[in-house]
């Protein structure tokens, strides 16, 4: 053992961290009334492995702080796993909720009363093992539980919805000086892939967050700054196109025909525009025809595109 004080401390602010880490999740989602992201199935592994976890340590006689945690963990993860259940999408019936949790409670106090008064005077005369089968699966269960998330994330190319931060870093941290404290002590081997398997998986949704918003909203600003710049330019190149059109009709949509204007008096002025369009054209490739029909003139491309002037 390098430094039994450091390691209790350690150990104790870890286990501090893993006994109201849930908090700000609750929070969150009290607040926003909808659980989507945060699988059902995370909290209620978390909630099982609870279970062992109360049992190792109880078995094993650990420090009061040590034997409290575990039912505070399952306190606050049965809190989130209702949430989950109980707010949409899930929106699970109070009925069964109320089921699953009573099932729960009566496996716990059933498991813990009869494996503790069991493995206990196993336990001081040596035998070890039966407690530390706990102690494994406990950790397998708070592994596996953060495999969902990793569902949810791949719906959503990586982003995190519904997972509080705060709830995350606070996680994490007490994964990292469980490992830290575990170096300095004991160095038990088993404990310190366990915790760094929960840490690492806990790093991978941050991660998976991180690039996420990398690609999303770093990359889409620029993409949307060309954007801008693309519809700056069309504008300017359609505006210069109406003015070319406005000159090029110039003569069309400044007679003004009034409405005392004769058939005559419109076809004579769309004559004299069809001849003056002619003479004019020069090197244009499309030609222009008028025609004046009930007070209307009537402009007609070769391309097949009229224009109406009045």
């Amino acid at each position: 053992m390098i430094s039994e004080k450091a390691a209790t401390a350690l150990a104790t602010i870890a286990t501090v961290c893993w006994c109201v880490q849930l908090i700000p999740q609750i929070i969150y989602n009290w607040k926003k009334k909808d659980c989507t992201g945060l699988p059902p199935l995370m909290m209620f592994l978390w909630v099982v492995s609870g279970i062992p976890f109360a049992i190792y340590f109880c078995v094993s006689k650990g420090n009061v702080i040590l034997q409290v945690q575990p039912h505070l963990f399952m306190f606050f993860c049965s809190i989130s796993f209702i949430q989950s259940c109980y707010y949409p999408p899930v929106s699970m019936a109070r009925s069964k909720i109320l089921l699953i949790i009573a099932v729960v409670i009566a496996a716990d106090v059933g498991m813990e009363v009869g494996f503790i008064l069991w493995l206990r005077p196993l336990y001081e005369k040596g035998v070890k093992w039966p407690d530390l089968i706990f102690g494994i699966s406990a950790s397998v269960l708070l592994a596996v539980g953060l495999l969902p998330p990793y569902f949810e994330l791949a719906k959503r190319k990586g982003r995190v919805i519904g997972i509080n931060f705060a709830f995350l870093f606070i996680d994490s941290l007490g994964a990292w000086l469980s490992i830290i404290s575990v170096i300095l002590g004991n160095m038990d081997i088993m404990g310190i892939i366990l915790y760094s398997i929960v840490a690492g998986m806990e790093i991978g949704i941050f991660v998976s967050h991180f690039i996420w918003w990398c690609r999303f909203r770093l990359l889409s600003k620029s993409e949307i700054i060309d954007e801008e710049n693309n519809q700056v330019q069309k504008e300017e190149q359609e505006e210069k196109i109406e003015k070319n059109i406005g000159k090029n009709d110039q003569n069309v949509t400044d007679y003004n025909l009034d409405n005392n204007s004769t058939l005559d008096d419109v076809s004579s002025y769309a004559d004299d525009l069809n001849e003056q369009s002619s003479a004019n054209e020069g090197s244009l490739l499309r030609t222009q025809t008028l025609h004046a029909v009930h007070g209307v003139v009537v402009r007609t491309d070769s391309d097949g595109y009229s224009k109406l002037s009045v």
